[in-house]
């Protein structure tokens, strides 16, 4: 079992930026890979970023890349999700989810664990 808990959302204006965490607790093998889904009202749950936290290159959805950057610390099993030139398109709620191993395109995968969420509001 993986308990997941995040903190870091909130309200910004556009071009703004703002840091997610996500702090993995319980089996460290089934969370190796980590990342983030967001949902906005009235719309589909979309992949935003995963990691691999053994190494590799992060996944990514095109509607993020070269905007939001994705880091791990595995001494305190915590991913960040750096969201910079933030839109009001991004946002959502968004979800940090684990899993044993990642899946590319990240809207392909699908995680075993969630987190509770957390709102990010991005007004123009």
């Amino acid at each position: 079992q993986v308990q997941l808990v995040e903190s870091g959302g909130g309200s910004v204006q556009a071009g703004g930026s703002l840091r997610l965490s996500c702090a993995a607790y319980g089996d460290t093998y089934s969370s190796n890979c980590m990342g983030w889904f967001r949902q906005a009202p009235g719309k589909e749950r979309e992949g935003v970023a995963a990691i691999d936290t053994g190494g590799g290159s992060p996944y990514w959805s095109d509607s993020v890349k070269g905007r939001f950057t994705i880091s791990q610390d595995n001494a305190k099993n915590t991913v960040y999700l750096q969201m910079n030139s933030l839109k009001p398109e991004d946002t959502a709620m968004y979800y940090c989810a684990a899993a044993p191993y990642c899946v590319s395109p990240v809207n392909s995968w699908f995680p075993n664990y969630w987190g509770q969420g957390t709102q990010v509001t991005v007004s123009s």
